[in-house]
């Protein structure tokens, strides 16, 4: 590692063949990264091959090995965790095999540490979307994200709210160590949250920000992938308690709208009402699209985005009531009201 590349970049990576190649690319292309590591966590698709042809074009590609996941640890924590252990830059940046980074990305990411004083940044990805059920849900979710965890919230030193995608998280090596890294935060789903609240409890300033022209990902290239993913996710992101799922879809579902659509079969005038509310939400939810940096287009995808958010969410909380959620292959045991 050269003296001008002080990051280090670690990949856990699961059964990652058709992604890993451009992650790896986009990574190796950022000047202030001196090194890759890359831990091949238990793949039984052709990551390995993928990773071996990479390891003969970027020397500064280093590949590790997970055997059996030890107790009491998620699949991603522990193979982030060997990584870090093996990392030499001063700071550490955690991202994902689907990310592609854009250029000048990692330079931005130092600045704006040094301009905000931050010892943890963090971008919510640029979201790539391309089968329906990706255009409906992806961006529904991040909208409700934005609302749960906003960005002037998160970065206010003051503000107990902390959070982090672990899609782009890069950390000073010294603050990472010093709040036990991943290992103490071992059994989470929500790792990047989790480890971001300790940082912030710790006194690490946060800089949590949008990912656009920084990161593009596509996180789901399956509907069961995309199903899984937020099963594992969304209870814990939405509050984690019954109450909360409650109100967050007393938020989201347009009840009105659409109980009042059936009352035009009975009178006119209801269905009209109906539908002027309906209309009056898909131009509120292009709006706020817009303002989170979606294409404003995707609200024609609004009522089903609601109803695949309101399932997914249910069987978020169902899962989690029956202790445990699924992820790659593997289960997690987790709780409710936690």
């Amino acid at each position: 590692m050269n003296s001008n590349s002080r990051v280090s970049a670690i990949v856990p990576a699961r059964n990652e063949e058709a992604t890993i190649g451009a992650a790896i690319e986009s990574l190796a292309s950022q000047p202030e990264i001196g090194e890759i590591i890359v831990i091949n966590d238990q793949s039984t698709d052709g990551t390995a091959a993928v990773l071996r042809q990479l390891s003969t074009r970027f020397a500064d590609l280093h590949v590790l090995e997970t055997k059996e996941l030890p107790a009491g640890w998620v699949g991603k924590n522990y193979a982030v965790s060997l990584g870090a252990a093996q990392a030499k830059g001063e700071w550490l940046l955690f991202t994902d095999a689907d990310g592609v980074h854009l250029p000048g990305s990692t330079a931005k990411a130092l600045a704006d540490a040094a301009e905000f004083g931050a010892g943890l940044v963090s971008y919510s990805p640029e979201q790539e979307t391309r089968f329906w059920w990706e255009k409906a849900l992806i961006p529904l979710v991040y909208l409700r994200l934005s609302h749960r965890f906003r960005y002037e919230e998160v970065n206010h030193p003051e503000s107990p709210i902390a959070a982090a995608s672990g899609q782009y998280l890069l950390i000073r090596r010294e603050d990472y160590q010093r709040i036990g890294g991943h290992a103490a935060v071992a059994t989470e789903v929500l790792e990047d949250v989790a480890l971001a609240r300790l940082a912030k409890d710790a006194g690490v300033r946060l800089h949590f920000a949008s990912g656009c022209g920084i990161i593009l990902v596509r996180m789901y290239r399956t509907f069961r992938s995309m199903w899984e993913g937020w099963t594992k996710n969304l209870y814990p992101l939405m509050g984690g308690t019954s109450r909360t799922v409650g109100r967050e879809l007393f938020k989201v579902v347009p009840w009105i709208p659409l109980l009042l659509l059936p009352l035009g079969l009975v009178h006119l005038i209801w269905g009209v009402l109906g539908i002027v509310l309906l209309a009056g939400r898909h131009a509120a939810y292009a709006a706020e699209l817009r303002r989170n940096r979606f294409p404003g287009g995707l609200a024609l995808y609004y009522l089903p985005g609601v109803a695949l958010y309101s399932m997914v969410l249910l069987n978020s909380e169902w899962r989690y009531g029956r202790g445990s959620v699924g992820w790659k292959g593997r289960e997690y045991s987790v709780g409710r009201d936690s």
